[in-house]
């Protein structure tokens, strides 16, 4: 194909052979990637890339190309940031349909002058409008419930929304809760006391943890008991100043535990809770305190609540499949 003959042209600047190597990824891998999730042909000369297909697509791409590029400049791409970046680009392209099929329309554009998470190990950006929308609401609500399925970034970026207050001195400790419900393991099997059975649920958050401010740090922090990581049912009681909170599967508390939690909340805090109500672990017959407390708290001010659905997944891409398949075999046996 002849370069001057494509539908878009890319030229990008300053053309530095390492960075580009990283950006086309090992045999092309990075850019093979781009071309089977949004359908378009690429090609390129050192710094100049040509790109045939919709011309819809070829805009998006051509962005896509730049924002990986820049990324190049302070870190290594790899098949799975990518892939996020691809997630964003997906959702543009929808926009741009939507906007073309419905001129006029709303098509929920991302949040503008969104600034991104400042952690001690690096800056974390939301990707997409949830996410984005997310991260805002945490910023200017004292409580917030982000709701949606596994993968789409609740509690990460909950975790990180506190590591920047705490960094910011805006809160004097972080809180990190869960219900210690079984999600069919027996506590009772597993070796030591309550906090060392509780543990292994609660690895998600100290994961984060370590990611964004060193496991040295938070070791230290814990120790201090500046960072607390506990079961729900030690929240009992207590009155929570300056502090962010995060209750995470929150779909496993019951409605008496979530009232428990909510009261908790004093002055200078911010409480976040996710959950998952697809993946709810009471015993039968028990209504989930995260369903109860949606209906109960809908438009009370000062309360936000995100919504995120499978196309937020930002994991494997099998992920978001596997989401949708789960809900379409659930919509089906509903119905039946």
């Amino acid at each position: 194909m002849n370069i001057s003959s494509a539908a878009h042209t890319v030229t990008l600047e300053p053309c530095d052979t390492q960075r580009l190597a990283q950006l086309c990824g090992q045999f092309d891998e990075h850019l093979h990637q781009i071309e089977q999730r949004l359908n378009i042909q690429i090609r390129n000369r050192g710094n100049v890339f040509a790109l045939y297909g919709d011309p819809a697509c070829a805009r998006i791409t051509a962005n896509l190309l730049r924002d990986l590029y820049e990324e190049t400049r302070t870190s290594h791409l790899n098949p799975g940031r990518v892939h996020l970046s691809l997630q964003q680009a997906d959702r543009e392209l929808s926009m741009d349909i939507s906007a073309s099929e419905n001129p006029g329309a709303d098509t929920g554009g991302v949040v503008s002058n969104l600034p991104v998470i400042r952690t001690k190990k690096g800056n974390i950006k939301p990707r997409g409008r949830n996410q984005q929308h997310y991260v805002q609401a945490i910023q200017t609500h004292d409580i917030n419930f982000g709701l949606g399925p596994a993968g789409t970034g609740k509690t990460y970026l909950a975790v990180a929304c506190a590591v920047e207050c705490f960094m910011r001195h805006d809160v004097e400790r972080i809180l990190l809760v869960r219900p210690a419900v079984e999600a069919g393991e027996k506590l009772g099997f597993l070796p030591g006391d309550l906090s060392q059975k509780v543990d292994p649920y609660l690895r998600p958050l100290y994961d984060a943890l370590y990611e964004m401010m060193g496991v040295e740090t938070v070791g230290k922090l814990i120790e201090r008991n500046v960072i607390e990581v506990a079961p729900l049912a030690y929240m009992r009681g207590r009155t929570l100043n300056n502090a962010f909170i995060i209750l995470d599967e929150s779909q496993n508390t019951t409605r008496e535990q979530m009232k428990m939690f909510l009261t908790r909340i004093g002055f200078g805090s911010t409480a976040v809770i996710t959950g998952d109500l697809t993946q709810i672990d009471l015993p039968k017959g028990s209504r989930s305190g995260l369903l109860h407390g949606c209906e109960v708290l809908d438009g009370v001010e000062g309360i936000s609540f995100t919504r995120f659905e499978s196309k937020d997944v930002v994991r494997h891409p099998l992920v978001q499949k596997i989401v949708d398949a789960y809900e379409r075999h659930e919509a089906t046996a509903d119905s039946e």
